[in-house]
């Protein structure tokens, strides 16, 4: 076959430094979503959904087969850090969480994570990040280590 065609969707999901709810500010937050949805769209990767809370951010994107998934995640923290951190304030000190989750989506299965991140401040009423992280470990077969899993 001469042409190398692949349609690769990932749900990513990673949290603030210590979880520090910094994106209280609903505009500011939708802005962060916008810039992280133009993140993907430079490194190939179309963003289908973005969303978060106040301490953690959700991205299902496509993930191009010419780029692995570890350096999308950095490329989106490193330049969306920057980002943050020029608008100075409470921001000036930025930064993310080292680790991050990620995790296949099936096709048929779109739709239906594509709601999940849009209703994360419902979740959020009484879910904490870290019991929605570890269900999501749980749900994809991921083992964890309490240890090492938060920063």
């Amino acid at each position: 076959m001469p042409q190398s065609l692949a349609r690769v969707l990932i749900h990513t999901v990673f949290s603030t430094k210590h979880r520090e709810p910094v994106f209280t500010d609903i505009p500011m937050r939708m802005d962060l979503h916008a810039y992280l949805g133009g993140c993907a769209k430079t490194l190939d990767c179309l963003p289908i959904q973005i969303g978060g809370v106040a301490d953690h951010v959700h991205l299902l994107t496509t993930l191009p087969r010419t780029l692995c998934i570890a350096d999308f995640v950095k490329e989106v923290k490193r330049v969306s850090t920057g980002w943050l951190q020029e608008r100075g304030g409470l921001f000036s000190a930025f930064h993310w969480q080292a680790g991050y989750g990620c995790f296949s989506v099936s096709e048929s299965l779109v739709p239906t994570v594509a709601a999940y991140i849009e209703n994360q401040e419902k979740h959020h009423r009484t879910l904490t990040f870290q019991d929605e992280y570890r269900e999501l470990l749980r749900r994809h077969g991921q083992s964890w280590d309490e240890a090492y899993v938060w920063d």
